[in-house]
């Protein structure tokens, strides 16, 4: 892994920032203190990042969260569930998991090349959208002649896996969104 995916590995995607804190915080505005809802770019963990006044952060801005000592202008940090995203971060959050699909390809081509499986009967494969059985033999049977070097050449090799990217990119969305499912691979749900 090189140095620069290490240090993204120990950010966070701006998803929504309230310069002027939470709506329902009934605090008068002096004592109110900025908020940033953020999305791990490692493992996809929802936090929400209470800022100091001059924390200036956009929207699509990357933020340092680990190590602690990293965090500059951050004065608490809390998980939270999908629920209580604003709806501008969630509307945000399908842009956001994109860029770091696209930021980290090689991390989630090797998802194809390296996904094993999880019963007897299930494979990691099928837990994508649209890839069934016929499908993911296909995916294995590929793979084995040799391994995968981009989404295009998934796709080019892989007759009927149309968009590998946008498949992935979809079953991370619902791993964030869903608190029930019982196979998770790409987000962490505490």
């Amino acid at each position: 892994m090189s140095e620069s995916e290490t240090d993204s590995e120990a950010s966070a995607v701006v998803l929504d920032f309230l310069p002027n804190g939470r709506a329902e915080d009934d605090r008068p505005q002096y004592q109110k203190e900025p908020v940033a809802y953020v999305l791990t770019e490692s493992d996809f963990h929802l936090l929400e990042l209470t800022l100091e006044q001059e924390a200036g952060v956009g929207i699509g801005d990357s933020i340092p969260i680990e190590p602690p000592e990293a965090r500059e202008n951050v004065t608490n940090v809390r998980e939270i569930p999908y629920e209580d995203l604003t709806s501008a971060a969630q509307s945000e959050l399908e842009h956001a998991v994109a860029d770091i699909v696209d930021r980290h390809e090689r991390r989630f081509v090797d998802f194809y090349n390296d996904a094993q499986p999880i019963t007897l009967r299930l494979h990691q494969l099928n837990l994508l959208p649209g890839i069934g059985k016929k499908l993911r033999n296909h995916v294995l049977e590929t793979r084995k002649q040799k391994p995968f070097e981009s989404f295009d050449d998934l796709e080019d090799r892989v007759s009927g896996l149309h968009n590998p990217k946008d498949v992935l990119v979809e079953r991370i969305l619902e791993e964030i969104r869903s608190d029930d499912l019982k196979y998770r691979t790409f987000a962490r749900h505490d």
